[in-house]
């Protein structure tokens, strides 16, 4: 057989367009001689749909829509395995159309202008990011599809990450999905019922070192079970997600015998019983864990949840704020790279205790790049605040007010800039000034996306080196080396306020995606334990400010925003 693996970048929403875009892909797929096109979990609806799927009429277009592509089907050779969000498999056809039961998540064989076979998610994941168990009624059974004499077992994304000899014992203890959380096992039970091939549809988020993760839970269990697997995966940005694609397929020894691009569509052709037949199998493999090339894998996803997140939302332009540090460079180039410089404005907005050296970086990034670039001094509007605030403030000395008024006054000439001519505002924080909340609400917080708010400070710096790689020189040495500041007061440094990101950093790691608490992590960095809480009570105390942050794009295994959800007013201690 051959198969197509048809990665595709669907979006949320768009039943039609996303249709269409999968009967493209079917017809390329079909004039290479494709027996089976494979595509992504949801592709018809996008992923995640979230609450749309409580809106019936919603999902009686997404059954319309299957409809109407298998009816396309006539006019191919090839059969398509889609998915879709439509009406629960379990619970029988609907009775009337106010019908309110719960949805499914499905996948579909569509075959000859028919629906052939249709197969429900079993495992619906509740942690992290996932909410599937709000949304879907699970599977009760796993059922054969027989395509042509060959006995083909499907599979929806989480019901292929349940293998008990992968998982027991856990190989891995950071993060939640690390281990063995079902009591069944799909793979395990079609493998029972006999099958020739499993294809396991995705729509798995990328965060770092996840492909090869997926890879090797994969490889196990084609070994395990002694059938080949295909895994095909959504690419493309998705409000804070962004999915990698990556997808491949391994034989039954477990070797891989086809493997798509990462962060962007492909079609790749696998002819599952003819070894060393692969179509798809080019370029370099994945980096393995802590390998440096994943820095490059950030990147990449950083640029294409941004293209993605501002074009999806209607918006062809972005706007960032150029301080002449090292986070608003990085923010920029990738808005560059994702947009087209040509849509991009880098403004810089001195005030009263910027340094001129700022201003030169700033004007020097924007022309290595060729954006618009503007200097708004805020200096006379800065004052102009003073004097009105004096009779209040009298009596009072300079403190945080003075510094966070500079930031709110830039926040307010973007978002400004926005309304009158068009373009989404790109905020610059870093995930470890979003952590400890230095950050200034409705200031430099002001956007429509926060780019890097879950990249560290440190992991900053090495993609200012992947973006030089790029586009030389864009980020200047004078940027990359200077110490790191705000400059809201005189002389300001981040470590008047911040231990060196390099021990800050490592601290968030072990607090946030690891849920460590204080005590154990000054045991395992070696730090005094009062250096430990003053910045994990940072962390607990500004859940205030991230709740009220702009969406951020997830490039770690544990993100703020959707994947961690902390009360706000609490008092709990860790």
């Amino acid at each position: 057989m051959k198969l197509a693996l048809a990665q595709i970048n669907p979006t949320v929403g768009d039943l039609q367009g996303n249709t269409d875009r999968v009967f493209d892909f079917a017809r390329r797929a079909d004039a290479q001689g494709a027996d089976m096109v494979v595509f992504p979990e949801l592709c018809l609806s996008g992923y995640p749909p979230r609450d749309l799927v409580n809106v019936t009429a919603f999902l009686e277009e997404g059954e319309e829509r299957l409809r109407c592509l298998a009816e396309k089907t006539r006019g191919l050779r090839a059969g398509l395995i889609v998915g879709y969000a439509g009406f629960d498999l379990t619970s029988g056809p609907r009775q009337t159309s106010d019908d309110q039961r719960q949805a499914g998540n499905c996948a579909a064989y569509l075959a000859d202008g028919a629906v052939v076979f249709r197969q429900q998610k079993m495992l619906l994941p509740t942690y992290d990011v996932f909410d599937d168990q709000r949304h879907f009624s699970p599977a009760t059974e796993q059922a054969v599809c027989t395509v042509e004499g060959r006995r083909i077992g499907i599979t929806i994304c989480e019901d292929a990450w349940n293998d008990k000899q992968f998982w027991n014992p856990p190989l891995y203890a950071r993060n939640p999905v690390e281990r063995r959380l079902y009591a069944r096992d799909p793979v395990e039970e079609l493998a029972a019922k006999g099958i020739d091939l499993l294809v396991n549809i995705s729509a798995s988020p990328y965060h770092m070192y996840k492909r090869g993760l997926r890879l090797e839970m994969i490889r196990a269990a084609a070994r395990r079970h002694g059938v080949p697997i295909a895994m095909v995966n959504q690419v493309g940005g998705n409000d804070h997600l962004v999915f990698d694609g990556s997808s491949f397929a391994v034989d039954a020894a477990g070797e891989t015998a086809a493997r798509a691009d990462s962060f962007q569509e492909d079609l790749v052709f696998w002819e599952t019983e003819e070894p060393g037949r692969a179509e798809g199998l080019r370029g370099k493999p994945w980096p393995a864990a802590n390998s440096a090339d994943e820095h490059e894998a950030v990147y990449d996803a950083l640029v294409l949840g941004a293209r993605d997140y501002v074009r999806k939302c209607g918006f062809g332009k972005a706007i960032v704020g150029l301080s002449g540090g090292i986070d608003s460079a990085l923010t920029v180039v990738i808005a560059a790279d994702a947009l087209g410089a040509e849509n991009v404005t880098g403004v810089a907005m001195p005030g009263p205790y910027s340094s001129a050296g700022s201003v030169i970086d700033a004007r020097r990034t924007a022309q290595k790049l060729g954006i618009r670039f503007e200097v708004l001094d805020i200096g006379g509007v800065y004052r102009g605040f003073e004097s009105l605030l004096a009779g209040l403030f009298q009596g009072t000395e300079p403190n945080v007010a003075e510094e966070n008024l500079q930031a709110r006054l830039r926040g307010n000439a973007l978002m400004t800039l926005s309304n009158k001519f068009g373009g989404m505002v790109l905020t610059t924080g870093n995930k470890s000034e979003l952590a400890v909340g230095y950050c200034t609400l409705y200031g430099d917080m002001c956007g429509g996306l926060a780019v890097i708010s879950d990249v560290p400070k440190t992991l900053v710096y090495r993609l200012a080196r992947v973006a030089n790689k790029r586009r030389p020189e864009a980020i200047s040495e004078s940027v990359l080396t200077k110490p790191p500041s705000a400059e809201l007061r005189p002389d300001q440094k981040d470590t008047d306020s911040l231990p060196p990101y390099e021990v800050l950093d490592p601290i968030l790691q072990l607090y946030v995606e690891e849920n460590c608490e204080a005590a154990k992590i000054a045991e395992r960095l070696g730090l005094p334990l009062d250096l430990v809480t003053g910045v994990t009570r940072k962390v607990d105390r500004n859940e205030y400010k991230r709740q009220q942050a702009a969406p951020g794009l997830r490039v770690t295994s544990k993100a703020f925003g959707i994947g961690r959800r902390f009360p706000i007013a609490q008092r709990f201690v860790r």
